[in-house]
């Protein structure tokens, strides 16, 4: 399932089968994800997410999430970094998280996240601009043509 940072890869001891359903390992090592481990944990009794590149186990909170359940299955088996920022979660939201956290998403993974982020990043800014940038120019246009006409009717 997840691949250990610390000690030999190759043999897995009964400890560490056992345990990998809350991430811990049997020397204490990190817990390693990928992203298509993690997307099959998407249904009410099994859900996982990522925040920050960090894995969630959030099963047992679905319920319990003031947002309903529903917001958090959308979300299930997927990067929910910037819902969860978007929406502006506090301190004790942020602190509670902890609690469910079972590991980390593959640095394999964590890369193709940044290129894809940076692709969207680039996509908005240039969104950005042709909406803001084209209205403003539009509305210079209008303003200086209406000017031309309000002055000249009135000079006439």
């Amino acid at each position: 399932m997840g691949e250990e940072t610390k000690g030999n890869t190759d043999s897995r001891s009964a400890n560490n089968i056992g345990n990998e359903k809350n991430g811990d390992t049997a020397d204490g090592g990190v817990k390693f994800y990928t992203l298509e481990e993690v997307r099959v944990h998407n249904m009410n009794s099994d859900t996982w997410l990522i925040i920050h590149n960090k894995v969630y186990d959030i099963s047992n909170f679905l319920e319990e999430h003031p947002g309903g359940e529903e917001v958090l299955l959308e979300q299930g088996g997927a990067d929910a970094t910037e819902s969860f920022e978007d929406v502006g979660h506090s301190t004790d939201a942020r602190e509670m998280l902890q609690q469910y956290y079972i590991g980390e998403l593959h640095m394999d993974d964590r890369k193709k996240n940044t290129k894809e982020a940076q692709v969207t990043d680039s996509g908005k800014s240039r969104s950005f601009w042709a909406l803001c940038l084209v209205p403003a120019i539009a509305a210079a246009i209008f303003g200086v043509v209406y000017r031309f006409f309000i002055l000249e009717h009135k000079s006439s």
